[in-house]
């Protein structure tokens, strides 16, 4: 039973959110504009100036810029300045990943170029093509046709069964993670991260996750790369069709486990829409929508699974962990070095998430 409830967020709908989250803006986190040009003309093909900075709007962790030439346009993405946790925000991961995966049935932004070098702007980034479509900020796509919608959730379960079926030694990934003990490594990260960090403080609900996680790990060991943050507003899809033309975010990819990785993304189904893209428990079908139960199926047909038994273990896992990234960015607001303007209601909603994830444990009993 828990014992103490902080107050929730001021709820947001799914237009709020995409206000907030869609567009530039003025640059947030200062560079060196001169200096980065510099670097563009040395090492990106074809790149003339002038240049021109905005900030994106959305993104929690990583800033990132649209960058803009008389002839071309272009994605930034940065290591926060400053001082970060250990092995937190390492955009050179993702920029490897996703070269990795260029050609393969799992589609991403060309990467044109990466610095490792502090000292151009203040942090290693790198830079991408710009892929022009649309990002959905509500898990119902409210935005499309109702006898439309169910396509595009089908793109999603086969981009991320695509993703769980590459051969990541093949592809030059082979060294990307530890393979195997996936769960027990993740459950120890994101514990000792959530135990470390005492300024953004302690919760119920999380501490009994903590607690019971270690103990509850299925036999399964299976390895695969995995995007770790798979989520629709992670994706930019077609102008007018259902298809997916880039994942995004790949700042928490590793090789992990897929079951896992796919929990995250179904969560969908039990997240509020205001905390992020999620359905909040809410009847698909109505909505035009496949129910959770058959989308693990559709899942489970792609990647050659009869089930996933033990289903609300790796729910719960995938609460306790976005919990614990939410915890992160608590701590970063009270410390002042969120990138974004939306932190502080992520921040919020951390307790809310670990309640989350007791639940689904509590249905494991």
């Amino acid at each position: 039973m828990r014992t103490e409830q902080s107050a929730p967020p001021a709820q947001l709908d799914a237009a709020q959110i995409a206000q907030a989250n869609a567009g530039v803006g003025a640059v947030r986190t200062a560079l060196d504009e001169q200096a980065l040009a510099a670097w563009l003309s040395a090492h990106v093909a074809g790149f003339a100036g002038p240049l021109r900075v905005a900030q994106f709007n959305g993104g929690q962790s990583n800033p990132t810029y649209r960058l803009e030439t008389p002839a071309a346009r272009y994605v930034l993405r940065r290591k926060p300045p400053g001082t970060v946790l250990k092995g937190a925000h390492d955009v050179l991961r993702e920029a490897r990943v996703q070269q990795a995966l260029a050609g393969s049935d799992v589609p991403v932004a060309r990467i044109l170029g990466v610095c490792d070098d502090d000292a151009v702007i203040g942090s290693a980034f790198y830079v991408m093509d710009m892929v022009d479509g649309r990002v959905f900020w509500d898990a119902s796509f409210a935005e499309v046709a109702k006898d439309e919608r169910a396509a595009y959730f089908d793109e999603m379960n086969r981009v991320i069964a695509a993703l769980h079926g590459v051969d990541h030694v093949a592809v030059g990934l082979g060294d990307y993670g530890k393979p195997g003990n996936y769960f027990a490594r993740q459950i120890g990260r994101w514990t000792r991260q959530y135990l470390e960090d005492e300024l953004a403080g302690r919760d119920p609900d999380m501490d009994a996750l903590v607690a019971w996680l270690p103990t509850a790990i299925p036999d399964d060991d299976t390895t695969t790369l995995v995007h770790g943050d798979f989520r629709c507003d992670n994706m930019i899809f077609h102008p007018t069709q259902p298809r997916v033309l880039a994942v995004l975010d790949w700042e928490l990819s590793t090789l992990g486990h897929p079951l896992a990785d796919f929990a995250y993304h179904a969560m969908m189904y039990r997240m509020p829409g205001d905390i992020v893209a999620g359905l909040g428990g809410a009847d698909p079908q109505p909505l035009g929508l496949p129910s959770e139960a058959d989308y693990i199926a559709r899942y489970c047909a792609r990647t050659g699974r009869a089930g996933i038994a033990n289903w609300d273990f790796y729910v719960a896992f995938q609460f306790f962990r976005l919990a614990a990234i939410f915890h992160g960015i608590k701590g970063r607001v009270l410390r002042g070095t969120a990138a974004n303007a939306q932190a502080a209601q992520r921040a919020e909603a951390f307790p809310r998430l670990a309640r989350l994830g007791r639940e689904a444990m509590e249905a494991c009993a």
